[in-house]
């Protein structure tokens, strides 16, 4: 879990701007383990919270629920599956360390909401003519389906209406840097919501850790380096390869 905190940049050593999301794992722990066997085999899954609130912003249920597993008070609570191996036990604190640079991840979250849209804005559609006899529907969709057959509009039909506040993932995000002394982490490019809204991190699923790359598992190790870790560069973008043209 992370608090999407805004977006910066920075510079390749080849003059190369690189613009930057910024993530910050607001006191991240694990809340909650729960096992089990379901329908599908064995569950694991570990119950992460972050940030803070105050007993009188809680209801009666969740203070019991902190209460019971003798953790802080968080602000939000999200479940994770977990293998047999990564089960962590309550209390167990998730820091920027817990992520290498240079691996991806799947970032999701709720767009940000803009409200009754036109099916141009929501849509893409190009709009009608801007003349030649057109009046009063230069930005409206245009047929919405058939006459007495099938005498209606199929469900799903592209048309105006509320557009964002959905829940959204962008996958196979780079992370670009990791500041472990402020529990930060620097995606490449942006992520879905608000500034101030919380996000929640995830192993890519189409670019999964190679073998033999150094990532923590299944968490940070509490005596490894601080600080903060930036990826390699890579090759230089702007030399051109003689042998590969020929």
């Amino acid at each position: 879990l992370a608090v999407k905190a805004g977006m910066t940049c920075d510079w390749t050593p080849w003059g190369v701007r690189v613009p930057l999301t910024v993530l910050w794992m607001d006191d991240v722990c694990v809340t909650q383990v729960k096992r089990g066997n379901g329908p599908n085999g064995v569950y694991n899954s570990l119950q992460l919270g972050y940030g803070s609130k105050k007993p009188k912003q809680v209801t009666k249920a969740e203070l019991g629920h902190f209460a019971a597993q003798k953790v802080p008070i968080k602000r939000g609570l999200v479940e994770f599956r977990v293998s047999e191996d990564a089960v962590l036990p309550v209390g167990t604190a998730i820091t920027a360390g817990h992520f290498a640079p240079g691996q991806y991840l799947d970032v999701q979250g709720v767009t940000k909401g803009k409200g009754f849209q036109g099916p141009m804005k929501r849509w893409g559609f190009s709009g009608q003519p801007a003349s030649h006899g057109n009046t009063k529907k230069h930005r409206a969709h245009g047929s919405i389906g058939q006459c007495q057959d099938p005498g209606r509009v199929f469900k799903g039909k592209k048309m105006a209406g509320r557009m964002g506040g959905r829940n959204r993932t962008v996958q196979s995000v780079y992370v670009y840097k990791v500041d472990t002394e402020r529990n930060l982490i620097y995606v490449k490019g942006q992520v879905p919501g608000n500034a101030g809204t919380m996000v929640k991190l995830k192993d890519s699923l189409r670019k999964p850790p190679k073998l033999g790359e150094e990532v923590p598992f299944p968490t940070a190790d509490p005596e490894a380096e601080r600080g903060v870790f930036v990826a390699p560069p890579g090759a230089d973008p702007f030399v051109v390869d003689a042998s590969a043209e020929g």
